[in-house]
């Protein structure tokens, strides 16, 4: 008995496709959820350092939250640069310069709003001082969102065409 297999030799596969660029509204989205992934990060590295400092060494509050911000904020700039924003123009003076001073205001931002909690309302028990400080981190983080993908982490005009 003979099998009788025919293969053809000249099918040709149609041609694998670029993925479609993302929409915009799915690159915003996308972009907050990487935020998000860095920020959170730097959420438990402020709130690690916050309470480290505050309730376990006895430091003053307002060092401890601003020591605790900044120290966030540097670890918060390799996240962006080398995973949020990695598609963004290239790592600049000017973007490095730029980062740290938004970061700065940022770091203001959330003091103070700290300062009105702890210091004005008398929140100083560990619940609410990390509640106070949460609080903080969220209304800061929100500025920091707009002038991060703003001024910061440019689209670079060549990938945005």
């Amino acid at each position: 008995m003979v099998c009788g297999v025919t293969v053809n030799l000249t099918e040709t596969r149609p041609a694998a496709t670029a993925p479609a660029p993302a929409r915009p509204v799915t690159r915003v989205v996308l972009e907050v959820v990487k935020f998000g992934v860095v920020g959170g990060s730097g959420v438990l590295v402020n709130f690690l350092v916050f309470n480290l400092l505050l309730h376990g060494l006895r430091w003053q509050a307002m060092t401890a939250t601003v020591l605790a911000s900044c120290i966030a904020m540097a670890t918060n700039y390799l996240g962006f640069r080398y995973y949020t924003y990695r598609d963004r123009a290239s790592r600049t003076r000017r973007q490095i310069v730029l980062f740290f001073v938004f970061s700065g205001l940022g770091v203001v931002m959330e003091s103070g709003l700290f300062w009105v909690g702890y210091h004005g309302l008398g929140l100083h028990s560990a619940f609410e001082s990390n509640g106070v400080k949460a609080l903080s981190i969220v209304l800061a983080s929100a500025f920091r969102f707009l002038v991060y993908r703003t001024w910061v982490f440019e689209q670079d005009a060549r990938r945005a065409a």
